[in-house]
């Protein structure tokens, strides 16, 4: 019967399909996957501010299942606190730029979002501090922050808001797409990668990849307002970027998070070099 079904089922011979492939026909692949993707989105979601929000929401839910792991399992083990911070980081100025520039739903996602990843960051930090791996958790912040508000001030957006704005504005958006590099450095560190992390690491993938989205559909589109006041810059091109990066780096993983699902593993064992 178990032969039956798992020849009725495609999905494990797929998966072991692509597992054989060459590395440059899997990044063809993921290319022509993610295309496929976008397209499919363009067609069924006619109002692409909704990515965003579904995006917001996403990554909501990967924190309710950090949250559910430190209350259950009385551990934080395997969880990065710098990327905690990063996220903490970029998500207070992503909310003060929404409150002076363009209050609406997002400031109350964003908010949301933070309040829920100021308590990670105090679980870690003060109430399982015993269970931080900090030894492990040993990517350099200044690495990222400081490059980014580098950047920031070189190219940010042109718009009528205030200079200080427009820099808070570029450099939250930078960050936010390098923020997950401390977890990932983690995850390198162990090669082994409990289920509530990979599961919380899946949500932030797939939660980037729907922000993504959102900005790339617009600007095919041409719907968003900043396109066409930014288009004489780097600004709008630098924006495109930045999502496309941030997918990207938790691309793999989330092939191998797929992968390990698919074959019943409860445990995701990540090969070298994926992260």
């Amino acid at each position: 019967m178990a032969t039956g079904r798992s020849a009725r089922n495609p999905v494990p011979g797929i998966v072991n399909w692509v597992k054989r492939q060459k590395p440059k026909v899997k990044v063809f692949l993921a290319v022509v996957a993610g295309t496929a993707a976008l397209f499919f989105l363009r067609l069924v979601v006619r109002d692409h501010d909704k990515l965003f929000i579904a995006s917001e929401a996403v990554h909501s839910i990967g924190i309710a299942v950090l949250i559910y792991k430190l209350a259950k399992e009385k551990t934080c083990a395997g969880l990065s606190l710098k990327s905690q911070e990063l996220t903490a980081l970029f998500l207070a100025v992503r909310l003060y730029c929404s409150f002076v520039m363009e209050y609406d739903i997002h400031t109350i996602l964003d908010s949301a979002t933070l309040i829920t990843t100021c308590w990670v960051i105090y679980m870690i930090r003060y109430k399982l501090k015993p269970t931080y791996l900090s030894d492990l958790d040993n990517f350099r912040i200044y690495h990222v922050v400081i490059p980014c508000a580098v950047l920031a001030v070189g190219i940010r957006p042109t718009t009528m808001h205030h200079y200080i704005n427009r820099i808070l504005w570029a450099f939250c958006v930078y960050l936010e797409s390098v923020s997950v590099l401390p977890q990932l450095r983690v995850m390198q560190n162990t090669k082994v990668v409990e289920p509530f992390t990979a599961h919380y690491v899946f949500a932030l993938g797939v939660s980037r990849f729907l922000n993504c989205a959102h900005w790339v559909l617009q600007a095919m589109d041409n719907q968003s307002y900043l396109f066409p006041a930014l288009r004489f810059n780097l600004w709008a091109p630098m924006v495109l970027l930045s999502e496309i990066v941030q997918t990207f780096i938790l691309a793999d993983f989330c092939y191998y998070y797929v992968k390990s699902v698919v074959e019943g593993q409860t445990v995701l064992r990540l090969p070298s070099g994926v992260v």
